[in-house]
Order: structure tokens, then C-alpha cells, then sequence
């Protein structure tokens, strides 16, 4: 077990460091496009942390969880709205352009919904779980898609990119760098959650909740509160992922985005720290460099989830990094 401990914090730090310095390589090689493409991975990344946290530690099989990335992406397109009309938001509140207040509010509005969807879905277990969350989810979209004054099915285009102080959210290896230093803050943030008595007790809900109940330890608000630190995380790359883009649309909400962040995890190791990085990699790689030569890429893609389902249980970590003490 140590051994494979160790092993997996040298492919924990190696991937770490292979993500910093693929963008330094691109801008050393005037490839601006690639480091665009790293920030991709950092952001749908540290969604799938969010994720993994719901998931790969607490059992809940979430396919709702597009509902917090494309809130989050809304909140900063909104904001980015409204400075650039000059106008408040339904007549009441300022907008800003600063990412220091947008991401709290984009990780606030996402807690409050995943309590709303938690205390409906988490009575739930199974397939009805997974099909609450699938519900919720899809009521978001429609509503998203509903507002023609955010563009409807259109989309909202992000005309004023919203600023962060000192630096320049303008420049990309600029805004690569937040994006990296929140997702290693999430990873860490994760890494203290599951290591600490709240996460024991996430755990042992995922495994036996009358186990659990026994100790005194009501399952039901640990698993919300997973749920909704889950749902916050996500909310957060929601959020940089509008500024990426420069755009927020409703592609954002639907049940596809849940499912790419679901393979994100399972393609890295569900309920390995740094698998939803590894897992993002994977993807976005397959989906650049293959989808080059034919749009049928995600024939592939699934060829490859396939193997990882049936022989590799931990995932991508599993196979580099020998199995975890839960798998």
C-alpha cells in the first residue's frame, strides 16, 4: 500500500507539472492557441473535482451536475450583460466586472441550488437518484434557454471580459494561471475535506448508511453537505469556462455537459484526486488531435471509456498508479 501510495503522488505531482508547463512551452513556441487549450483542461478539471467529491467519495451518482456549471457560467455572462449595457440586474443590483465578487456570488447561487436539488433527490437512492438530478437539471436548461433576454437558444455572447486586481485577466498565460491555481486549490480543498472527520463520515455513507446512522451520525446532512460543496466547485469552473469562452449558452446546462464531466472522472479514477485532471486531459486530447481527422472522435473516446469500465477500475490512475485502498 505504500508503495502504491508514493507511486500515486509522483503521477499526482508529474501531472501537476505537465499541465504548468505545457502552456510555458506554447508561449515559449508562439502557440497562444495551445495555452488556451490547457486552460480548458485546468477549468473542466476542476469541475470534475466537484464532481468526484459527490461522486467518487460520497456514492451520488449526479447527472445533474451541469445545472451548477452552466449557473455559474450565467452568472458571469449576466454580470458581463448588464456592465456592458450599463444597466442593473432586474432593475434592483449593480453588476460588476470583477471576478473576485462574481465567483463568490457564482459559488453562493450554486450552493443554495444544490441544497434545493439535494433535500428532493438525496431521499432518493439509485437509478431515481440519478434521474432527479437528470430532472432538475433539465428544468435549468429550458429555463436557460427560455430568457430571451440572455439570448435564449442563442446563447449570450460576453462582450466585456470581466477584470481580476493587480493582474490581467486579459492575457492568456495570465488567466491560465488562476485557472491552475483554483484547481490546485480544489484538489487541496478536497484532499482536506476527505481527510478529515467530515469526510470519513461522507465515506461511510457512501458504504453502509446504517453503519453510519448507528455511530449517531445522521447520513442524510453529511451527504447534502458533499453534495453541495460538490455543486459549488463545479459552479466555480462554470464560471471560468464563460470567461474562457467568451460566450455562455445553454450547451452549458444540458445533459451532455453533466455527461462529459461524468466521463472526466470515471476516465481518471473515480474517487482519485487527481483523476478528474487526468480524465480532462484524456478527453480534451482525443478530442483535439483525433477530431482533427474525423468528426467521429467520440467513436473512440468510447472504445476507451469501455476498456476503463471493464478492466480498469481505477481509471487512467488505477492503470498508472495501481489501485487505491477503495477500489
Amino acid at each position: 500500500m505504500t508503495d502504491t501510495l508514493n507511486r500515486e503522488t509522483i503521477v499526482n505531482i508529474s501531472l501537476a507539472f505537465l499541465l504548468l508547463a505545457a502552456p510555458m512551452l506554447a508561449l515559449a513556441l508562439d502557440e497562444p492557441f495551445y495555452i488556451s487549450l490547457a486552460t480548458k483542461v485546468a477549468i473542466l478539471s476542476l469541475a470534475g473535482v466537484g464532481l468526484n467529491l459527490a461522486l467518487g467519495y460520497g456514492g451520488m451518482i449526479s447527472f445533474g451536475h451541469a445545472a451548477f456549471f452552466g449557473v455559474g457560467g450565467y452568472v458571469a455572462g449576466i454580470s458581463a450583460h448588464h456592465m456592458f449595457e450599463g444597466s442593473d440586474f432586474l432593475g434592483l443590483f449593480a453588476a460588476t466586472d470583477q471576478l473576485l465578487l462574481i465567483w463568490p456570488m457564482a459559488i453562493i447561487l450554486c450552493g443554495g441550488l444544490a441544497i434545493l436539488i439535494g433535500l428532493f433527490s438525496l431521499r432518493t437512492t439509485g437509478v431515481y437518484f440519478i434521474m432527479i438530478t437528470l430532472a432538475f437539471a433539465q428544468m435549468i436548461y429550458y429555463l436557460g434557454i427560455s430568457i430571451p433576454t440572455y439570448g435564449g437558444e442563442d446563447g449570450l455572447p460576453i462582450y466585456v471580459r470581466n477584470q481580476l486586481p493587480v493582474v490581467s485577466s486579459d492575457d492568456p498565460l495570465t488567466f491560465f494561471l488562476v485557472c491552475y491555481a483554483l484547481l490546485m486549490g480544489g484538489i487541496f480543498l478536497s484532499s482536506r475535506i476527505i481527510g478529515s472527520r467530515f469526510g470519513a463520515a461522507l465515506q461511510t455513507a457512501r458504504m453502509n448508511e446504517v453503519r453510519l446512522a448507528t455511530v449517531g451520525i445522521a447520513p442524510f446532512p453529511v451527504k447534502l453537505t458533499g453534495f453541495v460543496l460538490s455543486a459549488m466547485i463545479t459552479g466555480l469552473a462554470g464560471a471560468l469556462f464563460a470567461e474562457l469562452n467568451g460566450f455562455v449558452g445553454p450547451s452549458m446546462l444540458s445533459w451532455h455537459r453533466s455527461g462529459e464531466i461524468m466521463i472526466f472522472v470515471i476516465l481518471g479514477g473515480v474517487g482519485r484526486l487527481y483523476g478528474p485532471l487526468a480524465g480532462a486531459a484524456l478527453f480534451i486530447l482525443l478530442e483535439f488531435f483525433i477530431g482533427g481527422f474525423t468528426d467521429r472522435w467520440q467513436f473512440f473516446l468510447g472504445l476507451i471509456l469501455l476498456g476503463v469500465v471493464l478492466f480498469a477500475k481505477g481509471g487512467l490512475m488505477g492503470l498508472i498508479a495501481g489501485r487505491a485502498r477503495h477500489d
